[in-house]
């Protein structure tokens, strides 16, 4: 039976070094990665459907998971956006996926990214969850750059089960999430 290389990490070091590091009793005590959120907001889409169609493309390409639209929920006549108009997308991964995804992020997607020093540590929201934005789209291997007609952004939610941000940024640490230097 397959079990993804950072699910294991997690449970043969990761638990045994966080619950040394925090003090925890209990290996259930140990926070863990419970899902990663992936949305793009695409303001363009108003315009021309087309680009939603191929944003969820790239998003399952990405994810390895269908990826769905997200809708307008309310008028907005500056922005010529009429409720229930597509203007986004959005995937939510847990499990093996999860693991498999945040494993292809740390060793090859943020690696390509252009003049990369580090993720900021300002993600963090006092919950214990960690969103990092990404500018392009393309550093991800499963993206084909010939097929690509713009380059859009999408925001990363890391959500844990930890009660601090000190927690989740060990636990996330331990995974080997790339954090700039101080």
């Amino acid at each position: 039976m397959y079990t993804p290389r950072l699910k294991e990490k997690y449970q043969e070091e990761v638990v045994p070094s966080l619950k040394k590091e925090f003090g925890y009793k209990s290996p259930m005590q140990v926070p863990h990665l419970e899902k990663i959120c992936i949305n793009q907001g695409l303001g363009d889409a108003v315009a021309d459907k087309k680009i939603i169609e191929n944003a969820v493309e790239e998003m399952t390409a990405i994810a390895g998971q269908k990826a769905v639209p997200t809708y307008s929920k309310k008028d907005i006549s500056n922005f010529k956006l009429r409720k229930g108009m597509p203007i986004g997308t959005r995937v939510t991964i847990r499990g093996d996926k999860m693991y498999e995804f945040l494993d292809r992020l740390i060793a090859v997607a943020l690696p390509r990214t252009r003049d990369f020093r580090g993720v900021k540590e300002t993600g963090f929201d006092g919950r214990g969850n960690f969103t990092m934005g990404v500018k392009e789209q393309i550093i991800f291997p499963e993206i084909d750059i010939e097929k690509v007609n713009k380059i859009n952004g999408m925001d990363i939610t890391f959500v844990t089960s930890a009660d601090s941000d000190e927690e989740a940024k060990a636990l996330l640490s331990e995974f080997g999430f790339p954090f700039r230097k101080k």
